[in-house]
């Protein structure tokens, strides 16, 4: 199949830092409290210094040897995360996931059907 020849593979951080600088446009106009990046480790780390240079709390939480998450954003909303979020996050009870998903701004009304859905499927409600 023919590939496009002005698509640039993404082989550096320009990606996730131009993302990194919209994330951070709405974080400051209050759009959104806090925001999730799923990146490689080596974007991570070009992207948790950024954060530092402007005074953004953050949090990392390690996915894989290759991949982490950085949440960022309000400080007592990150630090929230880290008191929630210490295990995968598809292993987050239902009230975690919902208070993850809250924090993020996800539609509140679909953050009650999702944690509906989840506590109907049987995914216990007591944190480990």
């Amino acid at each position: 199949m023919d590939q496009p020849t002005d698509v640039i593979p993404n082989d550096g951080p320009a990606m996730p830092v131009h993302l990194l600088g919209h994330h951070l446009y709405e974080y400051s106009k209050g759009v959104r409290p806090m925001v999730m990046m799923t990146l490689s480790t080596r974007d991570a780390d070009t992207v948790t210094r950024k954060l530092a240079e402007q005074f953004v709390d953050y949090h990392v939480q390690t996915v894989t040897e290759a991949k982490v998450n950085v949440f960022f954003g309000n400080a007592a909303c990150v630090a929230m995360v880290r008191s929630v979020v210490r295990k995968p996050l598809n292993q987050l009870t239902p009230e975690e996931d919902f208070i993850l998903g809250t924090l993020l701004g996800y539609d509140r009304e679909q953050q009650c059907r999702r944690f509906l859905a989840m506590t109907q499927a049987g995914r216990s409600g007591a944190a480990a």
